[in-house]
C-alpha cells in the first residue's frame, strides 16, 4: 500500500512539473516531451498522445524489465495521464519566464521520476530504455536519458522554436543530472527487490 501511495505521489509531482513546462510553452524529453510537441501542433490532448506513444515501450519493458515492472509502469503512465488532465482545472494558468519554467519544471519532474524509479516504476519510453541499458551494459542512466531527450527536443523545435528549444535543454539537463546523482541508489534498490523476489523460487527449487 505504501508503494502505491509513493508511486501516485511521484506521478502527481511529475504531472505538476509537466504542467509548469507546458505553461511556459516548453517541451521535455522522452515520450512526455514528444507528446507535448505533438499537442502544440495538432488538436490532440497531451494525455491521449502520451498513452499512445508509450505502447511500443511497454513491449520492450515486458521482455527486458519483467512483467511486474511493466505493470507498474503502465499504472504510473495511467496516473500521469489522469493527473495531467486534472491539474489544469485545479491550478490557475502559470506565467513563468521560459527559463524559470524550465528550471522549476525540470526539478519537479526530476523529483517525481526518482520517486518512481526508487519504487520499481517509470514513465515508460526513454526511461525504460535507460534502465534497460544500465541493467544490461551498465551505461550511465542520466547520460543515456539526456542523449535521447536531446533528440526529442531537436524534433520538437518545429513546434516551439529555437530559443524555447534551448530552454527545454535546460530542463532535460536538470532531470538527467538528478537521475545520475541517484542512479546508484536506484540500481541498488531495484537489484535488492529482484533478489528478494528470486529467493522464494530458489527455495522451492531446492525443496523439490
Amino acid at each position: 500500500m505504501k508503494k502505491i501511495v509513493i508511486v501516485m505521489l511521484g506521478c502527481f509531482i511529475t504531472s505538476l512539473g509537466l504542467y509548469v513546462l507546458k505553461s511556459s510553452s516548453i517541451v521535455t524529453g522522452g515520450t512526455a516531451g514528444l507528446a507535448l510537441s505533438v499537442s502544440y501542433l495538432v488538436p490532440i490532448s497531451f494525455s491521449l498522445m502520451f498513452m499512445l506513444i508509450n505502447i511500443p515501450f511497454y513491449i520492450l519493458s515486458y521482455f527486458k524489465m519483467g512483467r511486474k515492472f511493466t505493470i507498474s509502469t503502465i499504472i504510473a503512465v495511467s496516473f500521469v495521464t489522469i493527473f495531467s488532465s486534472i491539474i489544469p482545472k485545479l491550478f490557475p494558468p502559470l506565467a513563468f519566464h521560459p527559463l524559470v519554467g524550465s528550471v522549476i519544471g525540470g526539478m519537479i519532474i526530476g523529483v517525481g521520476v526518482i520517486l518512481l524509479f526508487m519504487n520499481g516504476s517509470s514513465l515508460g519510453g526513454v526511461q525504460i530504455l535507460s534502465l534497460t541499458l544500465q541493467k544490461q551494459f551498465n551505461w550511465d542512466m542520466g547520460r543515456t536519458n539526456f542523449i535521447c531527450d536531446f533528440i526529442v527536443i531537436v524534433v520538437g523545435l518545429y513546434s516551439i522554436g529555437i530559443l524555447r528549444g534551448l530552454y527545454s535543454v535546460v530542463s532535460v539537463l536538470i532531470i538527467s543530472i538528478m537521475m545520475s546523482t541517484f542512479k546508484e541508489k536506484i540500481l541498488k534498490k531495484n537489484t535488492e527487490k529482484q533478489k528478494i523476489q528470486a529467493s522464494p523460487s530458489k527455495m522451492k527449487t531446492q525443496s523439490v
